[in-house]
This record gives structure tokens, C-alpha cells and sequence, in this order.
């Protein structure tokens, strides 16, 4: 029998034993009996106009479930609505929500299938997936016209998926009484309108989302929502064999080309190299501090495919003697063992994708970025995991490859981005060196041949840390008294003792060097492959033009008189070396 739902006496203050007496008397996680600052603003900001339509933006960690769920309980006592369907991105998070609103006495049936047709009168709506509704609108078009119905739409920019999930979000939702966005994560940065988003034209056909309300990082870093953020970025050098036998070598992040930079990466994350296996032993060395003050302390790996992700728990069992959690995608049983996980207090967990937006392990703690998923959107999604606090003073601490696109994210986490429509080229990193390049050789004809490779040889160093936007430390071997400064900061330090811990220890590993006898100079990596120095010559060339107006004959006219030789056909590697390096010069000192 479903309970006698009575009215709320103020909006900001409803209580979940409102809707049912069983509710615990200690509110279980994502469920808390007390409203935070910005979920009683954002009730009030719905409730002062009561509009059928309303997009709440928080970020990941901030408490969007439980600002949903009591929005619902708000509507369902008010008998504005008599229905809850909850749209989520996956299975997990279908029963995730399901058991989140179990707990302040609104039922959800996580089991619904298209097939059943009827939500069973012991329950007060459903959970959904987006995939569900979009293989067929009309079952859920009848759900939402049977009663009126609220329909929270979670992580609502996969509406824009697909032109075809659109139309159907449309179809199945268009007739809701009401209907609650949410988001945590940046929106698409294509064209995809989102369904039941409204956008303002911001001019020259650029039309922007319209948040009706929105929570971001920074404030509820100063609120003590989540977590400051420690991004530590590793290096190294590695080596791989293309498709024509070349053999090639870079250093990780140097600033090369698209193709080179991404081959490298490739190479890094290949588990067979030293690269991982050095990463992975520092983040679990990290862990190891942070347990120290945090005993539950969790990491998660976040791999790019199954294979690597089995690989890379073969190597954590090695490194800690103790097997991982090994999540892949939404294989049976992957729920089950995330919740298993989030109760437990082993040490790692990994995944592939499975671990992303609005699942919940407030424990993770140390997070390892070992894909080559390389999106604002994706990379958000990720580091959402780790940003929830359960007490002030944690800290999340993340590894990162030392490339540029991930090390310009890391940077740009507090920056707020709205989905537009009709505007191209909208990413981060679109006057960056290794984005203009990329521009650049996929204009070139004859240089730019696509290519596989072998992974041959990696190596892993200690880079720098990347916090709140500024970085600390310098370059420093695994293993050195320099990185484990970094990795033995406290697990438990307030946002103002971060930074002067880090700026503590930056100077204490520059004192270091000064000390110590003066080295040559590592060599810069020498390309073996005269395609692959040419091209990254051209792309180089492309930049300085497009900086300074010259056509790219004076360029290149300007580096042989400079660095000699003769010209790009002709030319050694050595020779191409010696321009690359002049040009590179240029580039960052804009002379």
C-alpha cells in the first residue's frame, strides 16, 4: 500500500519521514537528512516559479541525487506529481537511484524493462536508461501520460548523443508535467541539441545552454563539498617501431606533434613497458600515505580496454601483493561488484568506463589516468569520481601522462563551460601548440601518412604536480628522494596547506639541484625516421605562418640561413633536428 503523502510545511526543510516513517534516522550516503547550502538555493530558485522545465548544474561530488530526491518528495506531497521517472546513463546507475530513493521512502523499479509496459503499483515510478527509452519512446510516452509524472533526466547531455536519442527523449517526455535536468560534467561541444534544454543567442548564430541553476567547482571547493584536487603529471621516455620498420623515440609531453604525441602516449599506457609499472607503483605509494589518515583509502586505475585493464591489475597484484577489483564496461555482475568495493576496504580498483559519471565510491582517493580518452567531457567524468568529501581536509590525488591535452584540462578543472549550438571548434586547447599542429598536418599531403606501431621500449619520471592551476616540482626519477616528497604529502591537509606544502617542497628539490654537480643536458630525442622529422617540421613551419603572416618559403628560406643545410628534401636528420629546435625556440618566446 503506498503511503499517505502530507504537506510540506516550508520548501527548504521537508523531511523524508514525510513520505515514509521508516526512514533511518541516520540518512545513508547520497541521502543526507540535511539540505547543503546550494540545494536549499536551488529548491527555492525551482519553487519560486514552479517551471515544467528546470537544468541544475553541480559538480560531480556536490550532491545532485540528493537535491533530486528531495525535489520529488517536495512534488509527490505537494500531489503535483504522482509519478517519479528517473532517465540515467547505465544499468548501475539505475539501481544506484533506485536504492538512493528506497532510502527516503520513494520506490523505484530498477527492473522495468520496455517489455513490461506497467510500472507495478507497489512502486511510486521507475528507472530507466537512456538506451531504453530511446529503443522505444512510446512505451514511456504512455508511462508519463497515464498520471502526472516528474522525469529526471540524470546527466542529461546524452540526450544529445544521437539525433535519434534526441527525437525519442522528445517523444517519450514531451507531454511530463515536470521534468528536472541534471548535469555534473561539461556538455558536448557539438551541435546536438539537448531535449528540453533552453538556449539564448549569444549572436553570430552561437546559441548557449540556459542553467537554471549552477553549483560549480570552485565554490563548492570553498564550501568544503569535495575535494582540492592534486594532479601529478609523469613523463619519460619511449620508443616504438611503425608500420615501415622505423624505429622512433620521444619524450612523453615535449610538445611534438598530434601523431607523435599520440604514439608515445600509446606507448606509455602499453602495459608490457616500464612506464606503467612505475606509475602504478607511485599511486599505490601514494595510497599507502593517504591511509595513513584515511585507513579506507581506495584507488582506481581507469583503463582504456579490457585487455589493458586485466593487464594493469596483473601488475598491481604484483606491486601490492593483494588482487584488485577488476571492473569491465557493463559485463554481468559489474554492479556488484562497484558496491562491494565502495563497502569494502580493499586497496584498488579497475575499470574500463564502467567507473564514470554519478557512480559512487566516496573512498576513492588516488585516482591513475591510464587511457587515451582525451575529451573535456570524458576527462570530467573521471576526476568526478575522486572530488567527493566525507570529511574536510581530503585530498584527491590523480596521475596523469605529462601531454599536453590532459596536463590543459587538469589546469582548466574549475572552468565552467555551457553546450553550444553551431559553434565550431569549441575545445580547450584550440590555440595550443599541439592542437594548431595537428590543424596543420592534416593539411599536408605528402607527410602525413597514417601509420601503426610497436610498442618497443618506456620509461617513467616524475614531472611535476599540477595544483588549482599552478605547478610545482621539477623533473625527477621514480623512486628519488625528490618524487617522494610529493608522494608523502598528508592524506589530510586544508586547501591554504596544500598549497604551502607544495611550494615547501618545489623549493626544497630546487635547492637540491643546485647542489648537486652540474650534468650535461639530456639529449633531445633524434627521430629515426626522416618522414616523421619532416613532418614535424611542416607543422611547426604552419604555426610560425599562421603566427606571423609569413608564407612558409620565407620560413623555411630563414631556418637554412640560420641552421644551415640545404633544403627539407635534402636535408639529414641532424640538419631537420637543428630547425625544429630553432623553431620551437620561436614559438616560445614569440620572438
Amino acid at each position: 500500500m503506498s503511503p499517505t503523502f502530507r504537506r510540506a510545511p516550508h520548501v527548504g526543510t521537508f523531511a523524508a519521514e514525510h513520505l515514509s516513517p521508516s526512514y533511518p534516522e541516520r540518512a545513508a550516503r547520497g541521502t543526507a537528512d540535511r539540505l547543503r547550502a546550494w540545494q536549499a538555493e536551488a529548491l527555492d530558485a525551482y519553487f519560486a516559479h514552479e517551471p515544467r522545465d528546470f537544468l541544475a548544474a553541480a559538480t560531480p561530488g556536490a550532491g545532485k541525487t540528493t537535491f533530486a530526491l528531495r525535489l520529488a518528495a517536495e512534488l509527490l506531497a505537494r500531489r503535483t506529481v504522482e509519478r517519479v521517472i528517473v532517465v540515467a546513463p547505465t544499468e548501475h546507475l539505475k539501481r544506484q537511484w533506485a536504492d538512493a530513493a528506497h532510502r527516503v521512502g520513494i520506490r523505484l523499479d530498477p527492473a522495468f524493462r520496455n517489455a513490461s509496459r506497467v510500472i507495478p503499483r507497489a512502486f511510486h515510478g521507475a528507472a530507466v536508461t537512456y538506451a531504453q527509452v530511446a529503443a522505444q519512446p512510446f512505451v514511456h510516452r504512455v508511462l508519463v501520460d497515464q498520471v502526472p509524472t516528474l522525469v529526471i533526466l540524470d546527466e542529461v547531455h546524452h540526450g544529445g548523443d544521437a539525433l535519434s536519442w534526441g527525437e525519442a527523449m522528445r517523444e517519450a517526455y514531451g507531454t511530463a508535467a515536470r521534468r528536472l535536468s541534471l548535469t555534473g560534467t561539461p556538455f558536448r561541444s557539438d551541435t546536438a541539441p539537448i531535449p528540453f534544454v533552453s538556449y539564448v543567442d549569444e549572436g553570430d548564430g552561437i546559441r548557449v545552454s540556459r542553467t537554471d541553476y549552477s553549483y560549480g567547482y570552485g565554490r563548492a571547493l570553498r564550501d568544503g563539498v569535495v575535494r582540492p584536487v592534486l594532479f601529478l603529471s609523469y613523463a619519460g621516455r619511449m620508443r616504438w617501431r611503425t608500420t615501415t620498420g622505423d624505429e622512433m623515440e620521444a619524450v612523453l609531453g615535449q610538445g611534438d606533434t598530434a601523431d607523435i604525441t599520440a604514439q608515445a602516449w600509446r606507448t606509455a599506457l602499453d602495459p608490457e613497458g616500464q612506464w606503467m609499472p612505475g606509475v602504478l607503483r607511485a599511486a599505490d605509494t601514494r595510497l599507502t600515505e593517504v591511509r595513513h589518515a584515511i585507513p579506507d583509502a581506495g584507488g582506481l586505475v581507469i583503463a582504456s580496454d579490457q585487455a589493458t585493464a586485466r593487464a594493469y591489475a596483473g601488475l598491481l597484484a604484483g606491486i601490492t601483493g593483494e588482487q584488485p577489483t577488476v571492473v569491465l564496461s557493463d559485463e554481468a555482475g559489474a554492479s556488484e561488484r562497484i558496491a562491494e568495493f565502495a563497502e569494502s576496504e580493499a586497496r584498488w580498483l579497475v575499470a574500463v568506463r564502467m567507473v564514470s559519471e554519478g557512480v559512487d565510491v566516496p573512498r576513492l582517493a588516488v585516482g591513475v589516468y591510464a587511457t587515451s580518452a582525451s575529451t573535456p567531457l570524458y576527462f570530467a567524468q573521471a576526476i568526478g569520481r575522486f572530488v567527493r568529501a566525507r570529511r574536510r581536509g581530503e585530498v584527491a590525488s590523480i596521475f596523469i601522462p605529462s601531454v599536453p591535452t590532459i596536463q590543459s584540462l587538469a589546469s582548466e578543472l574549475e572552468r565552467e563551460r555551457d553546450h553550444a549550438l553551431d559553434r565550431e571548434g569549441d575545445e580547450l586547447l584550440d590555440d595550443s601548440l599541439l592542437e594548431a599542429a595537428e590543424r596543420e598536418e592534416k593539411a599536408s599531403e605528402s607527410e602525413l601518412a597514417e601509420y601503426t606501431y610497436q610498442a618497443l621500449e618506456s620509461s617513467a619520471t616524475f614531472d611535476k604536480v599540477l595544483y588549482e592551476g599552478t605547478e610545482f616540482g621539477q623533473l625527477a626519477e621514480v623512486g628519488s628522494l625528490e618524487e617522494l616528497d610529493f608522494l608523502g604529502l598528508p592524506g589530510i591537509l586544508e586547501p591554504d596547506q596544500v598549497h604551502e606544502l607544495l611550494r615547501g617542497r618545489h623549493q626544497r628539490q630546487v635547492r637540491r639541484a643546485a647542489e648537486r654537480p652540474a650534468t650535461q643536458p639530456a639529449p633531445q630525442p633524434m627521430y629515426r625516421s626522416l618522414k616523421e622529422q619532416r613532418t614535424l617540421l611542416h607543422s611547426l613551419v604552419g604555426l610560425r605562418a599562421k603566427l606571423t603572416g609569413q608564407p612558409h618559403g620565407i620560413i623555411h628560406a630563414e631556418l637554412r640561413r640560420v641552421c644551415g643545410g640545404p633544403a627539407v628534401g635534402q636535408a639529414t636528420v641532424a640538419q631537420l633536428q637543428s630547425r625544429i629546435e630553432h623553431l620551437r625556440r620561436q614559438l616560445a618566446t614569440g620572438g
